[in-house]
């Protein structure tokens, strides 16, 4: 749905984009999901100079009930950047291969519990406690012996640190109204005088379900970016729409939404994505998203169970 989930999310989900969504779904709810992104495809270009390169690659498994939700997730985000006080134009192929570079990984595993407290008959907050055990490593190396694969093999020293996120989810009949406060406590882990911080992020959202007529629920949200993020490609604060829609007596689901960055220039992405039910209360999801949105393109997949 392009990122627009905050005021959506209401089964395991909800423990990642809304913990105050967690009280709005299902009974029990569980999810094993993996999702990878990389741009661009190649290190280095056709002159063998090094690009500005960026992996990801997630994975989760989460359990949830109307009052508790448990999380785990693995993330590590790998990076190759040229030496800024090297002209790469001004240099050979050779040189260029000799030329420094800098490469760095950040691998975390992340436990955490999520509950949710009505307020009132209208509105929820929830809030995720996240143990976080860290790993960030960098390294300067030639460019022609860089590679993702080595920085994502690079061995840091460990860290843990507490984090927190937030939530609020407002219902009212067909509407629902969420926003959301990620890391908190902005928790940071170093590897000797470089630092990578996961900075604090708020984002906002609307959505509106239809139900009944000859489709079954569609569901069109807007979310929006409260806060500006780094990235490895740079700073970002986006705007998304996206919708959903069940169809054969809720057995498939169809998504589909547009994002763009509010930072320089507006760099949309198209996202696609769905759902089959492989029996009653089993799923599996997929989807996927592209664009000139360089921190946004990947895919992923999930098997869900609901109930």
């Amino acid at each position: 749905m392009g990122g627009a989930f905050v005021a959506v999310a209401d089964d395991a989900d909800a423990t990642w984009w809304n913990p105050a969504g967690l009280a709005g779904g299902a009974y029990f709810s569980a999810i094993i999901e993996y999702g990878t992104a990389q741009d661009p495809s190649a290190a280095t270009d056709v002159n063998g100079s090094v690009l500005p390169s960026w992996r990801s690659g997630a994975r989760g498994f989460t359990v949830t009930f109307p009052s508790l939700g448990l999380s785990y997730y693995r993330l590590q985000v790998s990076q190759i950047r040229p030496f800024e006080a090297t002209d790469a134009n001004g240099l050979d192929r050779q040189d260029r291969g000799r030329a420094p570079v800098f490469v760095s990984s950040l691998l975390l595993q992340q436990f955490g519990a999520t509950v949710g407290e009505s307020v009132g008959e209208h509105l929820v907050v929830g809030s995720t406690v996240r143990v976080v055990h860290g790993r960030f490593a960098t390294a300067m190396i030639e460019a022609a012996d860089a590679s993702l694969d080595r920085a994502a093999a690079l061995d840091g020293h460990a860290e843990t640190h507490v984090d927190v996120d937030v939530g609020a989810m407002a219902a009212f009949n067909t509407l629902r109204l969420g926003v959301a406060v990620k890391h908190v406590t902005q928790p940071s882990f170093s590897s000797g005088t470089d630092r990578a911080e996961l900075s604090r992020q708020a984002r906002a959202g609307i959505s509106m379900t239809r139900r009944g007529g000859t489709v079954g629920p569609m569901t069109f949200a807007i979310d929006a970016d409260l806060t500006r993020t780094p990235t490895a490609v740079g700073e970002v604060r986006h705007v998304a729409a996206g919708a959903e829609a069940w169809l054969a007596g809720r057995r498939v689901a169809v998504r589909g939404g547009l994002t763009a960055n509010t930072v320089g220039d507006a760099r949309p992405s198209a996202s696609v994505g769905g759902s089959a039910a492989l029996r009653s209360g089993l799923y599996v999801d997929a989807h996927a998203t592209s664009g000139s949105d360089r921190s946004m393109s990947g895919w992923g997949l999930a098997l869900r169970v609901t109930f």
